[in-house]
């Protein structure tokens, strides 16, 4: 799970009027009775849709109807069984099956039979037409927050920013309850990457994964042409971040009460470019951002970052070898010397980011599987001895890993190694495997009123429902099975719009999502965010607790209270992280799903 900490001190200007007139009472809002749930990018022509009814009383039996762009009817059907309870108001989520609708269009479903609801906008049409834009939209999303030098030009007014990275000074990572940083002596130049979400820190461990994800559609297609050269500006940094041996972790710092970080101030980037500070100021470590490395020279590298990161390297292999075979062969060996290093004794904490508790991860066998089989599939590539070895230690690592119960996440990255082992290696334990993982998640949502896997809300919302559809469709593809299609698209559909608020957790996707997301860019520049997938509805006492932390607000549209349960909440406020803050991981995740959808 995702814990971020935040400290962001925000300045709201008011500006206040005058008037001698008595102030009049605010109209109360009309409340929807039902409100009617959908995917708001919408359905390839084939697949079972689902839209959901949520009512203040079971309307089973219910007659809906589908109309079109122009309001004529298309389809007839009814309001299936409730499936449970929302929240107080609405006391039943009813089915509406839509699956025969195949006709490529613009619609909306309507119900005028004891409700009246209609929900938005969605389209049907061939999947080559609906989810290519979401991918090109993702690219987006990175380009927006690209750091350094090397800028893309957008609604987003980017400039060249912590060019002092170039020649950032490294330190040893601190101990959780140490509030000093003691430099070692060495300098790097750590320049570009991305920001690994709404603050300016950077993060081998999110990287690498959103490499993974990235190299996997360019070389898998369909891919937007311009992400070659967004995934060419990630290898460039991911390159730097690995020196004579040496992984290193992380740029910037998170705040204390000696110094402010990377959390602790509401600005645009290369505003850290200007400050005029010296050793000891507090924003000191703004501008002269700090460099932690995985582990001391000569030591091993903890395996989870071993392996995922092997897995960039070897994937740029991959892409490279058939048109600049020399360059494919540098990577290759770059992947190789990492995934040697890693620490396969280890029973501490795995190294992530400083602190860990932003990335929590628990477990490595899923790495260590993936690195080899991506190692093993370049070696093919590149007719390089190896392939026999490497197909080995994936197996072994894959069998260690096991069938576990999480889709795709940063966290899990077991449902691709196991996919790309079977590449090299068909076997019924990976199948297996995977069923185990997706029976599971069958059940779970079965379980939910929305058809969620993930539930109702929490940590890495968004990104675990789309995660879900990636794994299903990976599963798909590896054995031609079609039994968990309709598991994968109502898990899309969750993501997209068809949860309890009605929102589309991809920013741009649809016609109601984030308006004011966690993003210092985004909110500072008043540009949407296209593409960033946002966490989406959290537990309750987290919302609270950071709207309580920070009452002032730059950007909020307003209130979803009215669909809040005891167990979860969703809040379109820029305050609000744990609803409303992309990242770059989950943005990869949402890129790999819409891509695999053929």
């Amino acid at each position: 799970m995702r814990f971020r900490l935040r400290c962001v001190p925000l300045i709201l200007i008011l500006l206040l009027t005058t008037s001698c007139e008595a102030p009049r009472p605010a109209p109360r809002p009309v409340l929807p009775a039902a409100v009617i749930r959908v995917d708001q990018v919408g359905w390839a022509d084939r697949e079972t849709k689902i839209a959901m009814l949520l009512a203040p009383a079971d309307a089973a039996g219910a007659k809906a109807t589908v109309v079109d762009e122009h309001g004529r009817e298309v389809l007839a059907t009814t309001a299936g069984p409730s499936r449970g309870a929302w929240n107080p108001r609405y006391r039943a989520i009813n089915p509406v099956d839509l699956s025969a609708l195949r006709t490529p269009g613009t619609y909306r479903v309507r119900v005028n039979d004891r409700v009246t609801a209609e929900s938005p906008a969605f389209r049907i049409d061939a999947a080559g037409k609906l989810y290519p834009p979401l991918v090109a939209d993702s690219v987006r999303y990175f380009q927006a927050h690209r750091d350094g030098a090397d800028q893309v030009d957008g609604p987003w007014q980017r400039a060249a920013a912590h060019l002092d990275d170039k020649s950032a000074r490294v330190y040893r990572t601190p101990d959780d309850d140490d509030t000093s940083l003691t430099a070692t002596g060495t300098t790097i130049d750590a320049e570009g990457g991305w920001y690994d979400a709404g603050d300016y820190l950077k993060f081998t461990h999110t990287t690498a994964y959103a490499l993974i994800a990235m190299q996997l559609v360019q070389r898998d297609g369909p891919a937007p042409a311009t992400l070659a050269a967004e995934i060419d500006h990630g290898m460039s940094w991911l390159t730097r971040m690995y020196r004579d041996g040496v992984l290193y972790t992380q740029v910037g710092v998170a705040g204390n009460d000696e110094f402010l970080g990377d959390h602790d101030s509401w600005r645009l980037p290369q505003a850290d470019d200007g400050l005029a500070v010296e050793p000891g100021d507090q924003r000191y470590y703004q501008r002269y951002r700090p460099v932690f490395r995985a582990a001391a020279p000569g030591d091993p590298i903890s395996p989870n970052l071993a392996g995922r990161v092997a897995a960039a390297f070897a994937l740029a292999a991959q892409r490279e070898a058939g048109t600049d075979p020399a360059a494919a062969r540098s990577h290759l060996a770059t992947a190789a010397k990492i995934f040697g290093q890693a620490n396969t004794g280890t029973d501490g904490d795995l190294v992530t980011t400083v602190p860990n508790a932003f990335y929590p991860e628990e477990t490595w066998a899923d790495d260590l599987a993936l690195g080899a089989a991506e190692l093993a599939l370049a070696a093919k590539a590149l007719g390089d001895q190896r392939v026999a070895e490497w197909t080995a230690q994936a197996t072994r690592w894959a069998d260690e890993a096991g069938g576990g119960d999480d889709g795709l996440t940063v966290y899990d990255v077991d449902p691709i190694a196991d996919a790309e082992l079977y590449r090299l290696a068909p076997s019924t334990v990976l199948v297996q495997d995977m069923r185990g993982r997706l029976d599971k998640a069958v059940k779970a949502a079965a379980a939910d009123p929305m058809g969620a896997a993930t539930g109702t809300g929490g940590s890495d919302y968004a990104a675990r429902q789309l995660g879900w559809a990636a794994t299903a469709t990976l599963y798909r593809q590896m054995t031609g099975d079609d039994r968990y299609a309709a598991f994968a698209t109502a898990q899309r559909a969750v993501a997209l719009g068809a949860n309890g608020w009605g929102m589309s957790l991809v920013i741009g996707a649809g016609d109601v999502y984030p308006q004011c997301p966690h993003d210092q860019i985004g909110t500072l520049t008043r540009s949407s965010m296209t593409g960033g997938v946002v966490n989406g509805p959290n537990t309750a006492d987290r919302v609270e607790s950071l709207a309580s932390e920070s009452p002032s607000t730059l950007c909020s549209a307003g209130s979803y209270e009215i669909f809040d349960r005891a167990d979860a909440q969703y809040v379109d406020d820029m305050r609000i992280s744990a609803t409303n803050e992309p990242s770059i991981d989950f943005t990869a995740t949402g890129m790999l799903a819409f891509a695999l959808i053929h």
